[in-house]
């Protein structure tokens, strides 16, 4: 598992706009910035829906006031589904990516098997990285919620 001082690892992935897709690499979204990112297990799911996306669109104005310059949404969902959930969330400040084969998750160690809920999906964790390298992880033990929400990881900038 990606620890505190280690490079993201490269990979691709799907991004949906505005309607436009596009295909950033981990070099594209991380090189030269400070980015908030953080990972759930599914788009729509309760626990994401309801608490943890809404706490960083709370926290957005005060994050970028820290010198972020991107909040970035992770989940082992096509974009299409990323930019569906991010639209009824009004998540207009967060990047909603989409991880859809799993593999930047699985480069980061960060998947769990959830079997017939959906397959490889990601655990719920937050980070800060500054030009590619982990400054500050959370990663949540189980199905639990309890660090990787917005006010724990603003509380550790």
């Amino acid at each position: 598992m990606i620890k505190v001082g280690d490079t993201l690892p490269e990979a691709n992935f799907s991004l949906r706009e505005n309607g436009e897709a596009s295909n950033p690499t981990t070099s594209s979204l991380f090189a030269g910035k400070k980015v908030v990112l953080f990972a759930v297990p599914g788009a729509f799911t309760p626990t994401c829906s309801e608490t943890h996306l809404p706490g960083y669109i709370a926290l957005a104005d005060k994050f970028q006031a820290k010198g972020v310059d991107a909040i970035i949404c992770l989940s082992v969902n096509d974009a299409f589904v990323m930019e569906a959930w991010g639209n009824t969330q009004n998540a207009e400040h967060i990047t909603m990516l989409a991880d859809g084969g799993a593999e930047f998750t699985l480069a980061a160690g960060l998947e769990m098997q959830t079997a017939t809920f959906g397959g490889v999906r990601s655990i719920r964790y937050s980070m800060l990285v500054e030009d590619g390298v982990v400054k500050v992880f959370n990663a949540e033990d189980g199905g639990k919620f309890k660090v990787s929400d917005a006010e724990t990881l603003f509380a550790h900038m």
